[in-house]
């Protein structure tokens, strides 16, 4: 299959969520106010993502798909 110039193909993994492991956490940016999902290793500091939050409605899926009441933001 041949894609064009601006189309990227890439499958999607499932990404599970270790609790022990890992915090769940949103990376915002200082400078355009981007907003993503993911999983923080503890031990490491290695950053996951998962999901571009948009709106309220994507955070909100976003907890319910990896059963989160709080998601801890950083900048």
């Amino acid at each position: 299959m041949r894609l064009g110039w601006f189309h990227r193909h890439k499958e999607e993994e499932a990404v599970l969520y270790d609790r022990k492991r890992q915090i769940p956490v949103i990376r915002c940016s200082i400078c355009n106010g981007e907003q993503v999902a993911g999983f923080k290793e503890r031990d490491s500091g290695a950053f996951h993502e998962v999901a571009l939050i948009r709106s309220e409605a994507d955070l909100a899926q976003f907890k319910k798909d990896y059963g989160l009441d709080e998601v801890r933001k950083e900048y």
